[in-house]
């Protein structure tokens, strides 16, 4: 993991957090669960770090939800 990839990731939690009004460390365990960072963040971080946070995050938001995982 690249520390351009890692950042991305750590950011992405934390506007994910601040949105839903969590923890980072509670949405960094939905994410877990469901494999979000290893299955979705990783992989596509060439497109998604192109993208607007707002965007992003509401892509998670559809991906946790369509696993089982609600914000």
């Amino acid at each position: 993991m690249t520390k351009e990839l890692l950042s991305f990731i750590v950011y992405i939690i934390h506007a994910c957090a601040n949105k839903w009004d969590l923890k980072p460390s509670a949405v960094y365990k939905q994410m877990q669960r469901v494999n979000c960072i290893a299955d979705f963040l990783t992989p596509n971080y060439e497109v998604l770090h192109t993208q607007g946070t707002q965007y992003i995050v509401e892509d998670i938001k559809e991906y946790l939800a369509v696993r089982g995982e609600f914000v």
